[in-house]
């Protein structure tokens, strides 16, 4: 049995008996004009409603992709032909379309049923305007089908809303961020609130890294325009803290070796600019010495300088 077409015959048999009102008025061809047509033209209310109960079933079981809706029996089997899902072999489930002069012919197409069983050459139908009036079962032979609709086998394209797709948060979000906490501390009693989401905060991140990384490849192509294409080099020359002539003595902690390798890191660096190879050079020397901050003998150190300094050692040629 057709898996759809089944659905439609659960619904089909809850109505087996409904009759048209005396005027030709049905409830399936007045919920076809609200529902389903544009115009919602009158002329559905009292029209011939055997399509028209499909499509109403078909609403109520939930499978308008796969069984269609439509009042005209001839675009409904056109409809199934279209989509691959037309064919001469009676299934039940399936949907059947007649013409009553045995033609053959989708374009002469009359009227329209769903198949509840086959028994060899015989149909067991569920048809609406059965006999001009009536919702009712009906048994047909195949003499008078055109085909068959297999609702199955209509293709439907997957439909997917993603579960995690929370845009970024917005600055003024992230900023007022603070007093809505505390407005939420207040109101739980001081119970801390639900974290922000992970992504969110990586969305967030993952945009802040763009717009930076943008604006920093536009500054560095422009810093990198400015460039000599070969690099000055500058000596730097001795100054307060490189070692007098007069050897002194170090702290435990500090080797001659210690002072060397400050002093061959801080002697020739090659720059992009002089205002970087300064803050660089300065920067990488009292990094190398800051642990003496702590030490209780830097003020040995600073009146070491002072003395030089007054004895005039700094300004003499070798020691500069």
């Amino acid at each position: 049995m057709d898996p759809i077409g089944k659905k439609l015959l659960d619904v089909a048999k809850t109505q087996l008996g409904y009759t048209e009102k005396g005027d030709g008025y049905t409830k399936f061809g007045e919920w076809y004009r609200k529902n389903v047509d544009g115009d919602n033209d009158a002329y559905f209310t009292t029209a011939p409603w055997c399509d028209m109960f499909l499509a109403w079933a078909a609403e109520q079981a939930d499978v308008t992709d796969q069984a269609g809706q439509f009042a005209s029996t001839i675009l409904h089997a056109k409809w199934f032909e279209k989509n691959d899902a037309w064919g001469t072999e009676p299934e039940p489930g399936a949907i059947v379309f007649y013409d009553w002069n045995g033609s053959g012919d989708i374009d002469q197409i009359d009227h329209v049923g769903i198949v509840e069983k086959v028994d060899g050459k015989t149909l067991h139908t569920i048809e609406g305007n059965a006999d001009g009036y009536k919702l009712m079962r009906k048994t047909r032979d195949m003499d008078t089908v055109v085909g068959f609709g297999y609702p199955s086998k209509v293709k439907v394209a997957a439909k997917y809303t993603p579960k995690h797709a929370a845009p970024a948060p917005t600055v003024e979000k992230i900023t007022a961020a603070p007093a809505a906490v505390r407005a939420e501390e207040q109101d739980t009693g001081g119970a801390a609130p639900s974290p922000v989401p992970v992504q969110e905060v990586v969305l967030g991140g993952v945009l802040a890294l763009v717009l930076c990384g943008t604006a920093a490849l536009a500054a560095g192509r422009a810093a990198a325009a400015k460039t000599p294409t070969t690099p000055p080099i500058r000596v730097r020359k001795r100054g307060k803290h490189h070692r007098p002539a007069t050897p002194v003595a170090l702290p435990a902690d500090i080797t001659p070796a210690d002072l060397d390798r400050a002093d061959a890191g801080t002697t020739i660096m090659p720059a992009l600019s002089l205002a970087a190879a300064h803050e660089a050079e300065d920067r990488e020397f009292w990094g190398r010495i800051a642990h003496l901050e702590e030490d209780q003998e830097l003020s040995f150190w600073n009146s070491l300088h002072a003395d030089v300094a007054e004895s005039g050692y700094a300004t003499t040629p070798e020691f500069r």
